[in-house]
């Protein structure tokens, strides 16, 4: 039985969450990528930007900013671990007439260059990128939710996810201490991986990148 799997970095590496067709559904986590990429799967969704423009926003995290919000990141670009800080970053894009980057989309800046060094167009066939916040909007019914960091948002997110199947979430959150993983980091692995398994739907609207990678976020 093929498994879709999840995936979202956290601070010491990143954690896959999986599900097939029956139900059966587990998590797994690595320092690094490769590993549980290599996981048996017919198709992968992971919570971090591929397909990367040299300047400006994509277009696909724009679209994203107008369904969910400030939650989508902008300013994915492919040099943005070349600089030694975020600051010489900002004042190299701000002396180009570029866009600056936020203090969230740096801190994850080794995690895109991690994805983006397996990334090819042949395997973007069956890995994709997602967007936790677009996938409950669309399980909701095209309905934001209250904020994840809220106890209200944080039950909302994981009612929906174990109606799609991942009904031992609750007791992984309990599990999960002492491994680095951070409660929405596993929230949203699963949430990506009922996108690797359900989705139909991504927003797109440009050519692919310098290096033939799609820019698209599934949901």
């Amino acid at each position: 039985m093929p498994s879709y799997l999840g995936l979202d970095g956290f601070r010491s590496g990143w954690v896959a969450a999986w599900i097939d067709w029956r139900g059966d559904h587990g998590f797994d986590y690595a320092p690094g990528l490769a590993r549980l990429l290599a996981m048996p799967h017919k198709r992968a969704m992971v919570d971090m930007p591929i397909g990367l423009k040299m300047t400006g926003y994509r277009v696909c995290d724009l679209r994203a900013r107008e369904l969910v919000g400030a939650t989508v990141f902008l300013g994915a670009r492919r040099d943005l671990w070349t600089f030694a800080d975020m600051a010489a970053a900002n004042r190299h894009y701000w002396q180009q007439g570029d866009k600056g980057v936020s203090c969230q989309l740096w801190n994850i800046r080794d995690k895109i260059r991690e994805l983006d060094v397996v990334m090819t167009p042949d395997r973007q066939k069956t890995i994709g990128e997602a967007h936790p916040e677009l996938i409950f909007w669309n399980l909701a019914g095209s309905r934001k939710l209250d904020r994840k960091a809220s106890a209200t948002g944080r039950e909302q997110r994981i009612r929906l996810l174990e109606r799609c199947g991942f009904v031992k979430l609750r007791k992984w959150l309990t599990q999960r201490h002492g491994t680095g993983i951070g409660r929405d980091d596993l929230i949203d692995a699963c949430a990506c991986a009922i996108a690797a398994r359900d989705s139909i739907r991504c927003l797109d609207g440009e050519d692919p990148d310098p290096r033939g990678l799609r820019m698209e976020i599934n949901y």
